[in-house]
């Protein structure tokens, strides 16, 4: 069978599977790779490989074996050292292996976009002791928010309004980290009005925005996104100058989620993820291109016409409540007899359960993001995780 690029999938979580069936869609054969067998994207993928990402030497043996046109990253916790030796061998990292290795943890990207292009950020401090967190807190003064440098969907993250309240805050985020580093970012509390995720592409031919997506977080993770959301002109073309100038800075080609708090008027960068976001999922029906069509595109350098809002447009995440390794899913047709819109949903697939963990997102698209946030919400509400021994 003939195709039309090889990608060795780093990360198979439910980004990665939509990100796989886009791929596939243009052609594209892909290895998904993760810790685990039976992950999201390997379901849908060519083949897969299991083994830690951040075993350099497995790494490389996987990406040795299968001698991929395109090495993707889909999470942080990655031997990133790995990424720029095989990329001096002319394999492409996407978007490249410095891009990888500056976001793999919040320092490196807060350290070029507030050090080297003097973008405004929040005060922050780093720590790797209580005795520094208790340091940095004084630097930016309470409220501050403490989370790991290294985590994904927010896991680890506190905020702490009291000094009695910093070890705790400390313990829970390197209980929550990922990789090999206790370092901790303290950080300045924003009393933000909302916070949004500009989905930046990086083509060939320029960079493109998507229409900025709103979003709201419980524990540090997304619990919806809506889109598009209120933003005046001035502050969206402050966001789109801010995340092209780290964006062009990190070079390479492909889709960032590029994260903001907004304050009236005020931008200010919060970070930044190489790939598709989670709070992107809602393009899944906003959009005419999801933001995986989207990253598939500018890898493999296809031509991006136009992105389109279809309407307004909203996700819910579906959560589990506890540890099972037998799942089941009621209220499926329930959830997309929802009336007042277009009701679509995910289910990721995800072989086992926790407290918490993502399993599912449903979207809507309505007639205003109001009536489609209450809609993908009610719909959320209504399937139901059953737990098996």
């Amino acid at each position: 069978m003939a195709f039309t690029a090889k990608i060795l999938l780093l990360g198979s979580g439910e980004l990665g599977r939509e990100f796989v069936i886009s791929a596939k869609r243009l052609g594209c054969e892909v290895v998904a790779c993760d810790s685990y067998a039976g992950a999201p994207a390997m379901q849908v993928a060519d083949g897969f490989e299991v083994f830690s990402m951040l075993d350099g030497d497995l790494l490389r043996a996987a990406i040795e074996k299968h001698r991929p046109d395109f090495v993707v990253p889909e999470v942080e916790a990655i031997r990133t050292e790995i990424l720029a030796e095989v990329e001096k061998h002319g394999v492409t990292v996407v978007p490249s292996a410095r891009a990888t290795m500056m976001t793999m943890n919040r320092d490196g990207i807060r350290e070029v976009a507030a050090g080297e292009l003097g973008l405004r950020t929040s005060r922050y401090r780093y720590a790797e002791t209580l005795e520094e967190v208790r340091a940095g807190a004084a630097h930016t003064g309470l409220p501050c928010v403490i989370k790991p440098v290294m985590s994904s969907s927010g896991k680890g993250q506190s905020t702490v309004r009291a000094e009695s309240e910093l070890e705790a805050a400390w313990n829970y985020a390197v209980a929550n980290m990922r990789g090999d580093r206790r370092r901790v970012i303290v950080e300045e509390f924003i009393a933000f009005d909302y916070e949004i995720t500009l989905l930046t592409v990086r083509t060939r031919d320029g960079v493109l925005f998507c229409p900025p997506i709103g979003h709201r977080q419980e524990r540090g993770d997304y619990q919806e996104s809506w889109q598009p959301t209120p933003m005046s002109d001035a502050a969206i073309a402050s966001a789109q100058d801010m995340a092209r100038k780290v964006v062009d800075d990190l070079g390479g080609y492909g889709l960032f989620g590029v994260e903001f708090f907004v304050k009236g008027e005020e931008v200010i960068f919060s970070e930044l993820s190489p790939r598709p976001h989670d709070t992107g999922m809602v393009t899944l029906i906003s959009q005419n291109l999801s933001e995986f069509d989207l990253h598939a595109r500018a890898i493999l350098g296809l031509p991006i016409p136009s992105i389109v809002l279809r309407g307004p447009s909203a996700s819910a995440v579906i959560l589990a409540d506890r540890d099972a390794t037998t799942l089941r899913y009621d209220g499926l047709a329930e959830a997309l007899a929802m009336p007042g819109g277009e009701v679509d949903v995910r289910l990721f697939g995800k072989p086992n359960s926790r407290p918490y963990r993502r399993m599912g997102v449903t979207l809507a698209l309505a007639e205003t993001t109001d009536d489609a946030r209450r809609i993908a919400a009610e719909a959320a509400g209504k399937i139901r995780i059953g737990y098996g021994d």
